[in-house]
């Protein structure tokens, strides 16, 4: 388990702590128990998660579900901190710039691609194989590193949209979660991660 970077309650009032404890403490564990089940004796124990999804079977739901779901909220704790939001500075804002037109276009296209995945999943910005900056959803917990789910690339930014990530507070307000989102995006982590996949 990766270490949550802040306290449960320290992204309040846009996610609450008792959302935040029992999405970490609960969701989260299981997903990392899960997978450690899934891979014990096998050859993928020495290897980085990375390397599992972009080497996955998807035909292995039990390592598909939880590797994506380990994955995905690694990325989705990293990616927020309290006293965040704002604006991207620097190689990160011009790409933005360059590839969506300007910030406020960014926006627009990752909250719907948020708002629009039925039932459970993920929105993601990503880096494609281009070099790009891309926006995209996934079902459930498949990601971009994953082979055959519609978009590919290394994911920098993430949104949960399963109602565990939200329903204490929101209710079925999917669009508050995500507008309110943007005051804890921790973009110097976000930029950390753009950063490191255009130099690979």
């Amino acid at each position: 388990m990766v270490k949550l970077g802040f306290a449960y309650d320290a992204l309040e009032p846009y996610i609450d702590a008792k959302t935040m404890e029992t999405h970490y403490s609960k969701h989260h564990v299981g997903y990392a128990n899960k997978l450690n089940k899934a891979i014990a004796g096998t050859d993928l124990e020495n290897k980085s998660i990375e390397e599992i999804l972009k080497g996955m079977d998807m035909n292995n739901k039990a390592l598909r579900n939880n590797g994506g779901g380990y994955y995905n909220h690694n990325l989705y704790w990293e990616i927020m901190a309290p006293n965040a939001g704002g604006q991207p500075t620097g190689a990160l804002a011009e790409a933005i710039n360059k590839d969506f037109g300007s910030f406020e276009n960014f926006k627009d296209k990752f909250s719907e691609a948020a708002g629009t995945q039925f039932g459970s999943g993920w929105a993601w910005l990503y880096v494609d194989a281009s070099g790009k900056l891309a926006v995209g959803q996934t079902p459930n917990q498949d990601n971009p590193l994953m082979p055959g789910v519609g978009i590919s690339g290394t994911p920098v930014l993430a949104i949960d949209v399963w109602e565990h990530a939200y329903y204490l507070h929101y209710q079925n307000k999917r669009p508050d979660y995500i507008s309110n989102f943007y005051n804890v995006i921790n973009w110097d982590a976000v930029a950390k991660k753009y950063e490191a996949a255009i130099a690979k």
